[in-house]
């Protein structure tokens, strides 16, 4: 997943020593973001110390970096300063930090994404295979029970039922021409870009 990044750097400790600590991490960084007004998409820890953040702006709220519905460089930046200050204050064991948007093949992880994104293409990666396969991919809506993807089989489409306990990853399908995603203001960055973010490469 690519977008607008903000990286930054910090001399950190030798890396995550136990699952604990990692998980004091992430709830740092969970209650900064969302207390930015931003949604947290997802968190990795990665090689070396690398923390990335992903985030997403949330619809029908403001924002002083400007209009629109995509990730700005300014927000990733935003959102960089305040997770090193909040970090350095609880002592956080990192390197660095890597904030970026959730770019065009942005994962649904909860019922909440599910809602916010039918009607929008979707491939979904099932734990078991059904009629002999594990990828499906449809324009995704609510079911009686749980949530369908009209599929397009070249022929008079299918409608493929599934429940999100059945679903091993799901994630919204690129669109070429950004619609319905399409970035805004004059720092919008389009998803599957990448922009130079706050102390880019520096450590402290």
């Amino acid at each position: 997943m690519s977008g607008a990044t903000s990286v930054a750097g910090m001399a950190g400790m030798a890396g995550m020593a136990t699952t604990g600590r990692a998980d004091a991490v992430d709830g740092v960084v969970k209650t900064t973001v969302e207390g930015l007004g931003y949604e947290l998409v997802a968190i990795e820890h990665a090689p070396r110390g690398l923390l990335r953040v992903y985030i997403d702006r949330v619809p029908g709220q403001d924002y002083v970096t400007g209009p629109g519905e995509s990730v700005t460089v300014d927000d990733c930046g935003r959102v960089t300063r305040q997770l090193q200050f909040a970090l350095e204050v609880e002592n956080a064991d990192y390197a660095r930090l890597e904030v970026s948007s959730p770019g065009l093949d942005r994962p649904l992880r909860k019922e909440a994404d599910f809602r916010r994104f039918a009607g929008q293409a979707v491939e979904v990666l099932l734990r078991q295979p059904f009629k002999g396969r594990k990828t499906w991919r449809g324009v995704l809506a609510a079911a009686d029970e749980g949530w369908s993807l009209q599929v397009d089989d070249g022929k008079d489409g299918q409608l493929f039922g599934f429940k999100l306990e059945e679903v091993r990853d799901a994630r919204l399908v690129p669109v070429v021409d950004f619609r319905g995603r399409r970035p805004q203001g004059a720092n919008a960055v389009p998803d599957g870009q990448t922009a130079p973010g706050v102390d880019e490469g520096q450590d402290r």
